[in-house]
C-alpha cells in the first residue's frame, strides 16, 4: 500500500475517532512525529489545521440538531481567543502540557461524575 493511502486511512480513522470525542488530535500528533518523522512543532500545526473542517462541520450539525448558537458561540469565542493568546505569548511547552493534562483530568472527572439535571 502506498504512503498516501496509508496516511489517508489513518487520517480517516483519526477523524472518525475525533468525531466520537476520543482525542484523535493526540493520536494524530503521535502518528506524525513517531511514524512520519515530522518535527513536533510542525505536527502541532498540522493537527490544528486537520481539525478545523471537522469543528466547523460539527458546529453546523449541532445547530441543525437544535443546539442554539448562543450556547455554541461562547466556546468558539473562548477557544479562538485562548489559541490566539497562547500562540502570541509563545508559552513554554512544558507549561502547556501540564495545563492540558489538568484539563483532561477535569474533563474526565466531570464525565465520571456527570448526572443529568433532575436525576439523583
Amino acid at each position: 500500500m502506498s504512503d498516501f493511502l496509508i496516511s489517508l486511512a489513518v487520517a480517516s480513522a483519526l477523524g472518525f475517532l475525533s468525531g466520537l470525542g476520543t482525542g484523535g488530535g493526540s493520536l494524530l500528533i503521535m502518528w506524525l512525529t513517531l511514524v512520519q518523522g515530522m518535527d513536533p512543532r510542525q505536527a502541532r500545526s498540522v493537527n490544528l489545521l486537520f481539525f478545523l473542517p471537522g469543528a466547523i462541520l460539527a458546529t453546523f450539525l449541532r445547530r441543525r440538531e437544535g443546539v442554539p448558537f448562543r450556547k455554541i458561540f461562547p466556546a468558539i469565542l473562548a477557544g479562538s481567543l485562548a489559541a490566539a493568546l497562547f500562540s502570541l505569548l509563545r508559552v513554554d511547552t512544558a507549561l502547556l502540557q501540564k495545563l492540558f493534562g489538568a484539563l483532561l483530568l477535569f474533563a474526565g472527572a466531570r464525565e465520571l461524575l456527570y448526572r443529568p439535571r433532575g436525576k439523583k
